[in-house]
C-alpha cells in the first residue's frame, strides 16, 4: 500500500511526461489524476488506520541506496502519524488540483508536461515525507524545488516566468545550503543520518560544545539552526521568502499546489520531524519563533495593499506558514501540523476559487478590474466566502481551532521565553490584519461596481508585471472588461466544494485528536515533547481575553474592511494619498527586493563582470590567446611570408648570410 501511495504520481509522470507526445493529452489528464485519486484513497485508509485508529508505525525498506564505509543509506518508506498527516493533505489536495485543471488547462496545447510536472511534484513531496533519514529526505527537498522550477517557469516564454522560476531556485539554494551543512553536523555528532539512530542520540548531545572558527558553540544548537536555515527557504520564512509572490507567474493550480500541500510546507514538516533535536535545542526554538512570529506580521502588513487576486493570496500563505513556525517555536509541534492541516484546505480553496475568478474574467488578476461578481459567478463567491471564513478564523471553521490555538500557545510559553511574547503580540495582530485583507479582497472582488480599467488613484507597484495573466497560450485573448464573466465548468466547481467541506469541518472533526484530550493517543510519541515541555497543558489554561483576543481582531478587521469598500468607497484610496510613504513601503514590500538587488545582485553582476572583462579577459585571454599565442601567429605569418617558393629568394638570403659571416670574421670573429 505504501509503495503504491508514493510511486503512482511517479508512473503518472512517466505517462504524461514522458509518453505524452505519444498520446492524446485526454489521456495524460485521465492517467495522472486517476493515480492521484488512487494515492489519495490509500492515505486516508492510512491516516484512519495510523493517526486515529491502533495501527503502528513502520519503516519497510525498499531498497539499498547506497553504501560508503559506514554510511549506509536505505530508501525506505517511513509511516507513522505525521506522515499519515502529511500524506493525506498532499494527496488531497494534489489530487483536486488535478482534477481542477482538467477544465483550468484545457485550452493549454502544453496539457501533458503540465500534469506530468504535477505528478513529479507530488511525488517528491511525498519521497519527503515518508522518508526514514535525512540523506532520503534531501532527495525529496532538492525533487520539490526542482519540480517548483519546472512549474513556477512552466510558460517558459515569458520572460517574467523564466524570472520567477531562477529567482525561486536561486533563493532556495541558500536555503538548502544551510539545510546541507545541517545534515553534515548531525552526521559528525551522530554518525548517523538515520532518524532512529539520531533521536536515540539527541539527550546525549545537549549541550555537547564544537568547535567553529575558534569558537566554542553548543553543536545541537547549530545543526538545528542550519537545519533551520533550510526551512527559510522551502517554507519562504523572513529574509527568504523574496521567491513565494513571484510564484504567482506559474498556472493558478500550481499555486494552489505549492501553497497549500507540498513546497512551502516542507519545511514545517522538517522541523517537526526533527523536533526531538530541536527540543534539546531552547536558543533554536526562540529563533524559529521569532522569524515565525516576523514573517506572519510582515507579510500581513505587505498583504493589506496588493491588487493582484493572487498575490494577497500569497502573502496570506506566507502569514500563515509564519504562525506555523511560532506553534513549532514555543514547543507545540502538534498545533503546528494542525495549522499545516486545516490551512492546506482553506488555502487551496482559496487558490482555485481565485482561479476560477481569473478564469471568469478571462485572466484577469487585477482586483480593480473586477467587482460586483457575486451575481455572475454566485458558486465561486460562496466557496470563496467560505475559504475567507477559515482564514480568518471565524467560530467553528477550520482556521478558527487550529489558528487560535496558535496563538493560546504562544502566550502559555510567553512566561518562558520573550520570543514567545512577541510571537503571541505579532500573531494577534496579524490576525487583524489577515482579516481586513482577506475581506478587502472579497469585497474588492465580488462587491460594487464592475470596473472597467485599473486606476482608483492608487499607484500600480513597478514590479507587479503580472497584474493580469495573459499566459501565452490563452486561447481566448480576451481582457475580463470586454466580455461578461462566466461561472467554471463542473470539473473547476467539484474541487471547490470538496475543499469547502474541509475548510468548514476539519478543524471540528480533528480538533481532539491533532490537539485535544487525545492528543498523545494521537502522535503515539510522533514529535518530540519533551519532559519539561508542558505546552498543551499550559495552551488551555490561558485567561479567558486570550481565547476571546483572536476573534475581536478578526471582527475589528472584517469592520474595517466594511467601512472602506462597503460603506465609504473611496477610503482606502484617500488613506492611502494621505500617508504616500507608508503606502509604497508596503506596496514594495517593505523594499526587499530592491535591497538584496543592492546587497546581492548587483555586486554579483559587479564580480562576475570583473571576472570576465578583468580576469578571464585581460589576463587570461590577454596573456593567452590575445598575448603570448596571438604574437606567435604574428611570427608564423611573417615566417611564412618569407617562404616564397622562389629559388633566386633563397639563394639571394644564401649570399646574404655567407657575407655576414665573412664580414664577422674580418673584423674580429677570430682573435
Amino acid at each position: 500500500m505504501y509503495n503504491t501511495i508514493v510511486f503512482a504520481p511517479l508512473f503518472g509522470f512517466l505517462a504524461a511526461a514522458v509518453l505524452g507526445k505519444y498520446v492524446s493529452a485526454r489521456v495524460s489528464e485521465i492517467v495522472t489524476t486517476a493515480l492521484l485519486f488512487v494515492s489519495c484513497l490509500l492515505s486516508w485508509i492510512v491516516f484512519v488506520n495510523v493517526g486515529l485508529g491502533q495501527g503502528q508505525a513502520s519503516a519497510p525498506v525498499v531498497a539499498n541506496w547506497f553504501t560508503s564505509g559506514g554510511l549506509k543509506i536505505d530508501w525506505a518508506l517511513r509511516v507513522d502519524t505525521l506522515t499519515a498527516v502529511m500524506l493525506v493533505v498532499v494527496t488531497s489536495v494534489s489530487s483536486l488540483v488535478h482534477l481542477y485543471s482538467i477544465g483550468y488547462m484545457a485550452e493549454d496545447p502544453s496539457r501533458p508536461r503540465f500534469f506530468g510536472y504535477l505528478s513529479l511534484f507530488t511525488f517528491a513531496m511525498l519521497m519527503l515525507v515518508t522518508s526514514d533519514n535525512l540523506v532520503q529526505m534531501f532527495f525529496g527537498w532538492e525533487g520539490v524545488g526542482l519540480a517548483s522550477y519546472l512549474l513556477i517557469g512552466f510558460w517558459y516564454d515569458r520572460p517574467s516566468a523564466n524570472a520567477a522560476a531562477i529567482k525561486a531556485f536561486v533563493v532556495n539554494r541558500v536555503g538548502d545550503f544551510g539545510f546541507s551543512l545541517g545534515i553534515f553536523l548531525v552526521w559528525v555528532l551522530t554518525g548517523s543520518v538515520s532518524f532512529d539512530a539520531i533521536f536515540a542520540a539527541a539527550p546525549g548531545l545537549a549541550n555537547k560544545p564544537i568547535d567553529v572558527f575558534g569558537l566554542h558553540v553548543d553543536g545541537l544548537t547549530i545543526a538545528c539552526l542550519l537545519l533551520f536555515m533550510g526551512a527559510m527557504g522551502k517554507s519562504a520564512q523572513f529574509l527568504l521568502h523574496t521567491w513565494l509572490p513571484d510564484a504567482m507567474e506559474g498556472p493558478t493550480p500550481v499555486s494552489a499546489l505549492i501553497h497549500a500541500a507540498t513546497m512551502v510546507t516542507a519545511g514545517v514538516f522538517m522541523v517537526a520531524r526533527l523536533s526531538p533535536l530541536f527540543e534539546l535545542a531552547p536558543t533554536a526554538l526562540a529563533v524559529v519563533t521569532a522569524i515565525g512570529a516576523l514573517t506572519a506580521i510582515f507579510a500581513a502588513t505587505v498583504g493589506l495593499v496588493q491588487n493582484d487576486i493572487k498575490r494577497v493570496i500569497a502573502y496570506s500563505t506566507c502569514s500563515q506558514l509564519g504562525y506555523m513556525f511560532v506553534a513549532l517555536g514555543v514547543g507545540a509541534y502538534g498545533v503546528g501540523i494542525f495549522h499545516l492541516f486545516t490551512h492546506a484546505f482553506f488555502k487551496a480553496l482559496l487558490f482555485l476559487g481565485a482561479g476560477s475568478v481569473i478564469h471568469a474574467m478571462h485572466h484577469e488578476q487585477d482586483m480593480r478590474n473586477m467587482g460586483g461578481l457575486r451575481k455572475e459567478i454566485p458558486f465561486t463567491f460562496w466557496m470563496m466566502t467560505i475559504g475567507t471564513l477559515a482564514l480568518t478564523g471565524f467560530p467553528f471553521t477550520a482556521g478558527y481551532f487550529s489558528k487560535d490555538a496558535i496563538i493560546e500557545a504562544a502566550y502559555a510559553a510567553g512566561g518562558h521565553s520573550s520570543a514567545a511574547t512577541f510571537g503571541f503580540l505579532m500573531t494577534l495582530l496579524a490576525a487583524g490584519l489577515t482579516s481586513f485583507y482577506s475581506w478587502r479582497l472579497v469585497f474588492m472582488t465580488f462587491f460594487g461596481e464592475r470596473h472597467a480599467h485599473a486606476g482608483h488613484g492608487q499607484d500600480t507597484h513597478a514590479h507587479d508585471t503580472h497584474a493580469q495573466d495573459a499566459h501565452a497560450h490563452d486561447a481566448h485573448g480576451h481582457h475580463g472588461h470586454d466580455h461578461t464573466p462566466h461561472e467554471s465548468p463542473l470539473v473547476m466547481l467539484v474541487p471547490l466544494a470538496a475543499l469547502a467541506v474541509g475548510a468548514l469541518f476539519a478543524g471540528l472533526a480533528f480538533n481532539g485528536a491533532f490537539i485535544g484530550h487525545h492528543f498523545e493517543e494521537f502522535w503515539k510519541g510522533t514529535i518530540g515533547q519533551g519532559p519539561n515541555n508542558h505546552i498543551m497543558h499550559d495552551m488551555h489554561n490561558v485567561p479567558k481575553w486570550v481565547g476571546y483576543a483572536p476573534f475581536v481582531m478578526m471582527v475589528l478587521g472584517f469592520l474595517v474592511a466594511l467601512y472602506m469598500y462597503i460603506l465609504r468607497p473611496g477610503s482606502a484610496q484617500r488613506l492611502a494619498a494621505a500617508n504616500p510613504v507608508l503606502y509604497r513601503f508596503l506596496l514594495n514590500k517593505w523594499y526587499f527586493d530592491e535591497l538584496y538587488d543592492v546587497l546581492f545582485v548587483r555586486p554579483a553582476f559587479w564580480l562576475g563582470r570583473l571576472f570576465w572583462k578583468g580576469g578571464d579577459g585581460r589576463i587570461i585571454d590577454g596573456l593567452g590567446p590575445d598575448g603570448i599565442a596571438a604574437r606567435v601567429v604574428d611570427v608564423a605569418r611573417s615566417a611564412v611570408r618569407l617562404q616564397t617558393g622562389y629559388l633566386y629568394h633563397y639563394a639571394f638570403a644564401m649570399l646574404i648570410g655567407v657575407a655576414a659571416f665573412i664580414t664577422w670574421y674580418l673584423l674580429g670573429g677570430v682573435r
